[in-house]
């Protein structure tokens, strides 16, 4: 979806009809004080971020959209559409609860960032220092086992550190394929194998699998985060959940951000869906699990927390006055340390890696709306956020969808980005 296709996505979300939809101020207060107010997205973009999220929601594509976007600081345009449940017919709010998956992996991060700082935790540190059994880890040589079953190895010539575990080229699997025989067995004996358990218990059995590749050589998908989330409770004392509520959510005011709870506190939180054989949406399976919290996803927000924590990455750690971490260190974590290959093995290019966050490399080789030098991150439901220091643009797009046989490809939530900038 390059830049010269944005004039088509505009012209024909005017021509959308639409459902349920509300829209009102932002209810999130800018960066600091004293920042000038920017110019608003233009009003054709406005409209047609409008109408796309309604046509979408009433088309039954996606149950729901919610859409939040800053400019210089300022919160300047907020949105939602469609349905929070669409059996009780409510309706989708700007506040509604949903599930971030995988854009808790940048708070982890900036967790991990903010010990880096104290001094008690180093980047150059071995995991193992914190994380024993990580000491003695080893490479297989081949992803097909041999005749009795066992992968070829041989040990690690770098010790795995805290660095690789930010850049995600620790080794640690799955990664996103799906043929290879050692990703099969990674997803059998990975970290949602055991029944129960907390997260230290199910990062220790990580350990034990061979690694994909020397530890800063590729970047992998995989639990490189929730490692990372071991890590910090072995140096905190305190459970993840603990720590990023005391550093992060507390001094944001981030009150709506939280691991998942039980079914019966779900009050607020939106209706995940997936499509059925005939594309219809249907509630997703839940994968509720209260015996850990992982460093790679689980939390649940809304677009005006999540607007907060993008806008102090925006401002270089601080956010009205909470500096949550120092300038340099920002500039650092969206620095590119893997320069290539993220996103790679689902033909996306262009994309590199910072710590812990996404980093766009060439914005003419994504295929995505977005600018050199921009970084995000999305989640597995369809919910993605970016900040782009080349345009003042901060985003936060949410929907609930859990992607399927039948799902398609998710595309929503990048016509809603290429909207976006289309406006600027």
């Amino acid at each position: 979806m390059k830049k010269p296709l944005l004039p088509l996505l505009v012209a024909g979300a005017l021509l959308a009809g639409g459902c349920s939809i509300d829209s009102g101020p932002v209810a999130v207060p800018p960066a600091g004080d004293g920042l000038a107010q920017p110019e608003p997205l233009s009003w054709w973009s406005r409209a047609a971020i409008d109408s796309f999220i309604r046509f979408s929601s009433w088309r039954g594509e996606r149950s729901g959209y919610i859409v939040m976007v800053a400019r210089d600081g300022v919160p300047i345009y907020s949105n939602a559409a469609g349905w929070k449940d669409i059996a009780s017919q409510a309706p989708m709010a700007v506040d509604t609860h949903v599930r971030i998956a995988s854009m808790t992996k940048p708070i982890t991060a900036v967790a991990a960032m903010s010990l880096v700082e104290e001094g008690r935790l180093g980047l150059d540190d071995p995991v193992a220092d914190y994380l024993p059994e990580f000491a003695n880890l080893r490479i297989a040589t081949s992803q097909t086992p041999d005749a009795q079953g066992v992968y070829p190895t041989v040990p690690a010539t770098v010790p795995l550190t805290v660095r690789h575990l930010l850049m995600f080229s620790s080794g640690i699997g799955p990664g996103m394929d799906t043929d290879p025989p050692l990703v099969q067995h990674w997803q059998a004996n990975g970290i949602r194998a055991l029944e129960k358990g907390s997260l230290r218990e199910r990062v220790a059995g990580l350990a034990r699998l061979p690694l994909f590749e020397e530890p800063g050589t590729r970047w992998r998908y995989g639990y490189s985060a929730d490692v990372l989330a071991a890590v910090i409770e072995q140096v905190t004392g305190k459970n993840i959940e603990q720590v990023m509520q005391a550093r992060i959510f507390e001094p944001l005011g981030m009150a709506d951000t939280r691991y998942e709870p039980p079914q019966d506190q779900r009050g607020s939180m939106a209706t995940v869906y997936t499509q059925d054989s005939e594309g219809d949406l249907v509630v997703a399976a839940d994968h509720y699990d209260p015996d850990w919290n992982p460093g790679g996803g689980g939390l649940v927000s809304t677009a005006a927390d999540y607007m907060r924590f993008a806008l102090m990455l925006w401002n270089g750690g601080e956010y009205r006055g909470a500096r949550i971490l120092q300038a340099s260190t920002l500039e650092d974590m969206r620095r590119l340390h893997m320069p290539q290959g993220v996103l790679a093995a689902v033909d996306i290019e262009g994309l590199g890696w910072g710590l812990g966050m996404a980093v766009v490399a060439d914005e003419e080789a994504t295929l995505m709306p977005d600018r050199t030098d921009d970084f995000w991150w999305s989640g597995y439901y369809g919910t993605t956020f970016i900040v782009s220091p080349a345009t003042g643009l901060v985003a936060v797009i949410l929907t609930q969808n859990e992607p399927g046989e039948f799902s398609g490809l998710p595309y929503q939530v990048y016509v809603v980005q290429g909207l976006v900038y289309a406006g600027l």
